[in-house]
């Protein structure tokens, strides 16, 4: 008898949920924003209050009462205080609409469409995408205090990462130690006094692997700044392309942008139930994610184990690493957390700077008068005797906005790292509830054709007049002065910016002083014509580089390449002699 009624209550009660389900998961959410809720309450008060009132008179009378008060529950209820954005299916939101390759492509579409703050649904949770600049000043940087957060990932978190990596830890006392950390020793003046030597001397040996070795040249940028990142960060350099240690992070790096970019794994973090699902459905997902955490853990311990190694033989240097092993018990990290802090700034500072020129050299093959420019301005504060430095940047305007345009044209991560917002908020009437991932479109923001015309084009004069660098403008009160947003917003932004400012303007203001770049040819001598579009000619996933393209390159004198040799030569005997055994 028990199980008679037992069984019909389960099943009613699952028959509930289903239904609940159905009708409410993935819509989105309604709410009032502070100080309307007050407004609503005496709204439906005077009309409660009047249909109190009409108790005592005709049911004529009452029934005209009732529809004002349907009116009034119409008024209120219909009101859009949810941000706007695609149509919803039950239950998954718009996680079919999120294509699992070029995400950021329809996102700037849907920004076009509903506007430069959109919202979408990922099963019940809520998803916000910034294409706004004011919106990311008001939102990511004047209100960092609770936008600074990253989602949870089972993914990135657990099975990659441990949740130690600086750019994906969730923010807390952990985080701001790495933050404090990295400050002091990549603030402008340290990387002024301490780093740019180094970057000249990497700069030099850039022209000579270029002049040597033209067929290598999507493997010489990434050499560069990978080199400076380690003998910042490690206090061992890259001197080839086929060093070891530089061969296994780009491998890591290009399979980790694959697993996390969005869609590449199933929504485990909405739907927990499809841990249970085999793997094999989804791609083999976590065999993956957690081959890339081996990959990750492994190269990141032995470069930790080198330091020691070396440090016991000749005590500590100069590096990062070695200041941070000096402070290791004032700052209580584990091992772990020790080499993924090692690690991160390893990947920062090599991955995004190399994929920057990569894409800087493919405009030029394109757009030949941009490069004919820049070196008609460089050979005009310069001859053949030496080639730019970094003291050179304010005489050389235009090539600083070619660095500028080649951030904005082809941004290697083109939707950020998404944020997180801890607690409840309001933006223009708008509710965004607490846990909401925060997406910054930076493609959309750097597409936008209102502030970039045409904006596929490479056009430095999209920059002209703007001499500053990009960490004083990103702090700017005026949003529209900021530059890009290469390198994140708000308590986020990369703090090896002035590393990274510095790769750039050095690697491409020498190679244009050095060479002439054309499009490649084929075996008939026809010219190959790169393929500049984000969706044919550049990498998938989160981290995004320009595929392998055929080039031309000739050094524009011998004059030159008297030079390019002469300086390599100095570089050895003054700086790289120093990380000699």
């Amino acid at each position: 008898m028990a199980v008679g009624f037992i069984l019909p209550g389960i099943a009613g009660l699952v028959v509930a949920f289903v239904l609940y389900a159905f009708l409410f998961i993935g819509r989105r959410e309604k709410g009032l924003p502070p100080g309307c809720q007050a407004a609503v309450s005496r709204i439906r008060e005077r009309f409660q209050f009047r249909r109190s009132d009409s108790d005592s008179d005709s049911d004529s009378d009452s029934d005209s009462d009732s529809d004002s008060d349907s009116d009034s529950d119409t008024l209120t209820d219909s009101i859009p205080f949810w941000i706007i954005g695609p149509p919803t299916a039950p239950i998954i939101g718009n996680l079919h609409q999120i294509p699992t390759k070029g995400s950021y492509l329809t996102f700037t579409q849907w920004a076009r469409q509903y506007g430069g703050i959109f919202s979408l649904k990922l099963g019940p949770g809520t998803a916000i995408v910034l294409t706004s600049r004011a919106h990311v000043k008001q939102l990511i940087d004047k209100k960092s205090t609770i936008y600074s957060d990253r989602p949870h990932s089972y993914v990135s978190h657990n099975l990659i990462t441990g949740g130690d990596h600086v750019l994906i830890a969730h923010y807390g006392k952990t985080w701001q130690k790495y933050r404090k950390t990295i400050h002091q020793h990549f603030m402008e003046s340290i990387v002024t006094r301490d780093h740019l030597p180094l970057q000249h001397a990497e700069a030099s040996q850039l022209l000579l692997d270029m002049l040597t070795r033209p067929d290598l040249h999507m493997e010489h940028p990434k050499r560069y700044t990978n080199s400076i990142a380690c003998a910042t960060i490690w206090g061992v350099r890259s001197p080839t392309v086929d060093t070891p240690h530089m061969r296994r992070l780009y491998e890591l790096m290009e399979d980790w942008s694959v697993v996390m970019e969005p869609g590449n794994t199933p929504p485990v973090d909405i739907f927990p139930v499809l841990h249970y699902v085999p793997e094999r459905l989804f791609g083999n997902w976590r065999s993956r994610a957690a081959a890339v955490g081996d990959a990750m853990n492994a190269l990141y311990n032995d470069m930790l184990a080198g330091l020691e190694k070396r440090r016991d033989a000749v005590g500590s240097k100069f590096s990062f690493m070695d200041r941070v092993l000096d402070q290791k018990d004032k700052l209580e990290l584990n091992r772990h957390q020790l080499y993924f802090l090692g690690g991160t700034m390893m990947e920062g500072a090599s991955d995004t700077s190399s994929s920057i020129i990569i894409a800087a050299i493919q405009a030029f093959t394109k757009w030949p008068e941009v490069m004919r420019k820049a070196q008609i301005e460089i050979d005009s504060v310069m001859g053949e005797d030496r080639s730019p430095v970094w003291s050179d940047y304010s005489q050389l305007p235009y090539v600083a906005a070619t660095v500028k345009e080649a951030m904005r044209w082809r941004p290697v991560v083109p939707l950020a790292f998404p944020h997180a917002v801890d607690q409840d908020d309001w933006i223009d009437g708008y509710k965004i509830p607490k846990g909401s991932v925060i997406f910054i479109n930076a493609w959309g923001l750097h597409h936008d054709e209102q502030r970039f015309p045409d904006p596929d084009t490479f056009e430095p004069d999209h920059y002209k007049g703007v001499t500053a660098l990009a960490s004083e403008l990103a702090q700017s009160v005026n949003p529209d002065d900021r530059d890009h947003y290469g390198y994140g917003s708000g308590r986020r932004l990369c703090p090896g910016i002035h590393l990274a400012e510095r790769n750039l303007f050095l690697g491409i203001a020498k190679l244009l002083w050095a060479f002439d770049f054309a499009p490649g040819k084929d075996e008939a001598g026809r010219p190959i014509i790169p393929d500049t579009n984000p969706t044919t000619g550049y990498s998938e996933g989160f981290l995004v580089c320009a595929k392998p393209y055929a080039l031309e390159v000739k050094v524009r004198s011998e004059k030159r390449r008297e030079t390019i040799l002469k300086e390599f030569e100095a570089a050895k005997r003054d700086v790289f002699s120093a990380f000699d055994g």
